[in-house]
């Protein structure tokens, strides 16, 4: 059974055999320390075949042509400059559904993914996570200014309707005709939002299940649509809405962000039957102070939850430069099973 089909059979609760790893994807300044470390090149494939990592991450979003140079999504447009969350995007003072439709909304047919596919075919025997980032919320909180979002919800809510769907309809648009043409050669669409702090969701439940599940419910119908599995990112608190979004069509659950409220192995043992779970090794404090001999224990702890249905991971997938690269490759062995 090579990786793909490993993470496959996790991703699909069929799992009876070892666990699977994935390193996530190093920060930059990481790389020269892996490689001065382990001898190697100092590059993202020398450092995933070190590891003997089973997934790449090839998202497609680079596939989008931009026809003015601008880019897709620019909260900028009009002048305004953020250095912030806070501070308000192009969307800031609006108050219309008019308004919201006089941005120039980017057309999906503006596109060529040939690069993608050549990229996702140098990896046949590993689990390729693709598709559309879909940050739609973030998108929204560029747009409006992070405050201003949550209010708006309240205040006009018809324009952060509108304007949620309008965003949708880019990504939603980018991965069908990205899927149309995937066909088999990767199994997994990976998007994602931060939604949680480290105590709670940043809106409430109810809020959530009214300006944001639906959208986590087009882009995942879409990629059912073509037989894909869907995996979901978001840091933080998001226990609240677990069972909505396994009701949403949710296969897969990254990072699980461990030490954030109720999101400890424990607390997600009682899902095990309806997700997927890839990460689980907490990265805030854990990964950064652990010895190798932790990192493997912890490992065989979150697995024992957890598994057999994870891939094992890092709670967040950009490891930053604090973080030994002994204790990465620890994590690495003991999610191969050497516990030694």
């Amino acid at each position: 059974m090579n990786s793909r089909e490993k993470v496959k059979s996790i991703f699909q609760r069929r799992n009876t055999g070892s666990l699977a790893y994935w390193t996530g994807h190093p920060n930059g300044a990481t790389l020269p320390l892996m490689a001065a470390e382990w001898h190697i090149p100092g590059d993202y494939e020398a450092v995933y075949n070190y590891l003997d990592d089973d997934c790449r991450w090839i998202s497609c979003d680079s596939g989008y042509i931009s026809p003015d140079g601008r880019g897709a999504l620019d909260p900028s447009r009009g002048g305004f400059t953020r250095n912030t969350l806070a501070a308000g995007g192009c969307f800031s003072e609006i108050d219309s559904v008019a308004e919201v439709e006089k941005y120039p909304w980017p057309d999906p047919s503006d596109s060529d993914f040939t690069h993608i596919y050549k990229a996702i075919d140098n990896h046949a025997d590993k689990m390729v996570f693709t598709g559309m980032w879909a940050c739609f919320y973030h998108n929204m909180c560029d747009f409006f200014g992070m405050e201003n979002y949550f209010m708006q919800m309240h205040e006009n809510p018809a324009v952060v309707e509108a304007a949620t769907e309008r965003m949708v309809d880019y990504y939603v648009g980018m991965n069908d005709i990205f899927l149309r043409g995937l066909g088999d050669r990767a199994d997994v669409v990976f998007f994602g939002n931060d939604f949680g702090t480290q105590l709670d969701l940043m809106i409430s439940p109810e809020h959530f299940r009214k300006f944001i599940l639906p959208s986590i419910k087009r882009i995942t119908d879409g990629a059912k649509k073509y037989g894909k599995y869907v995996m979901l990112h978001s840091c933080g608190s998001i226990y609240r809405i677990i069972p909505d979004l396994i009701d949403a069509g949710i296969d897969a659950l990254h990072p699980i962000q461990a030490q954030a409220a109720g999101m400890s192995a424990k607390d997600l043992a009682q899902y095990k039957n309806d997700l997927a779970f890839v990460g689980g090794i907490d990265a805030q404090s854990f990964f950064v102070n652990a010895s190798p001999r932790e990192i493997k224990d912890e490992v065989r702890r979150v697995g024992e939850i957890l598994g057999p249905n994870i891939v094992i991971s890092p709670s967040h997938e950009e490891i930053l430069p604090n973080v030994p690269p002994a204790n990465v490759l620890a994590m690495a062995r003991a999610a191969k099973g050497n516990y030694s």
